[in-house]
């Protein structure tokens, strides 16, 4: 099951609105507040 980077919520791959794919790895978010603060610093969220 898939969990929001950022936020730390428990998500599906059916319901996710959100995703990002980063360095070959899919990455599924709640919300585009959290979607965006992804994009603005990958590193913090990708380690």
């Amino acid at each position: 099951m898939p969990r929001d980077p950022v936020c730390g919520v428990n998500l599906t791959e059916k319901t996710a609105k959100y995703k990002i794919t980063h360095d070959g790895e899919t990455y599924y978010f709640c919300s585009v507040k959290c979607k965006k603060k992804f994009k603005r610093n990958r590193d913090k969220f990708t380690k």
